[in-house]
């Protein structure tokens, strides 16, 4: 609780001042609501936002979840063969320099409004942390460690399985840190043109210059977002304890 103490005290100062600030005219209301407007507007609409919270939760979970499979999958393929990780992986990094909302209204072409556009969009832009970090752990094993799996003849599965994995443990922890973040940030933006969730909420907001709706969504988000990195923590942490291959890991 101490690690957090200073955050949260800074948090409750900022708090006080923006209202403060408000208050007594210095900032607009219209520009940054005040966190008592804030608490109302979340008191008031609470229905609508809880509903909201609870769908673009789902789309978050269901585009990180396709994720880490297909990821983790890919990037294990690419780790046993070389020629063709040299013949697809360019690809995947061209396709990850294309931002997420220009391809959005494709998505919802392909897929239509709702919420499969928005897991769509939650995968695609978590995915390559997961493809990238994973692949560069598979990768970190040590060429004595390599040999001496080779000498007791270990085929390819086993080395995966047994030396190539374990040593991956921190990258693919910290590739799963970012992919949380960013398949937030991938279905807010499918949402965005697909419908549905905080995102519409917040696109609706917007249209009737409702700034506290807007600031009580992004409160959501960021509650969401922190929800993201306890659980992951909390996993990593019971791993540890497990697992002495995961003592270096970042926390």
């Amino acid at each position: 609780m101490k690690r957090f103490l200073p955050a949260v005290i800074s948090f409750i100062v900022l708090t006080l001042l923006l209202e403060l600030a408000v208050q007594i005219g210095l900032i607009s209301d219209t520009l940054i609501p005040a966190p008592t407007s804030v608490l109302k507007t979340l008191q008031e609409i609470h229905e609508d936002l809880a509903t909201a919270f609870k769908e673009t939760l789902f789309n978050v979970l269901a585009g990180l979840a396709l994720s880490i499979l297909i990821g983790n999958l890919i990037a294990f393929v690419f780790s046993l063969s070389d020629l063709l990780k040299r013949a697809i992986l360019p690809f995947a990094v061209f396709f990850q320099t294309v931002p997420i909302i220009a391809i959005a209204p494709l998505l919802v072409i392909y897929f239509g409004f709702g919420a499969p556009t928005v897991i769509a969009s939650s995968f695609i832009v978590s995915l390559f942390p997961i493809i990238a970090n994973t692949l560069m752990g598979l990768e970190s094993a040590s060429e004595s460690q390599k040999d001496l799996f080779r000498i007791y003849h270990a085929s390819r599965l086993q080395m995966l399985l047994k030396l190539r994995i374990p040593s991956a443990y921190s990258y693919i922890y910290s590739g799963l840190k970012i992919s949380a973040g960013l398949s937030i940030i991938g279905a807010i933006a499918g949402e965005f043109v697909g419908g549905g969730g905080l995102g519409a909420l917040i696109d609706s907001a917007r249209t009737q210059q409702r700034v506290d709706i807007v600031f009580a969504a992004l409160l959501l988000l960021s509650l969401m977002g922190l929800l993201f990195m306890g659980t992951l923590t909390a996993v990593h942490k019971l791993i540890v304890l497990r697992r002495p291959f995961a003592s270096s890991s970042q926390e």
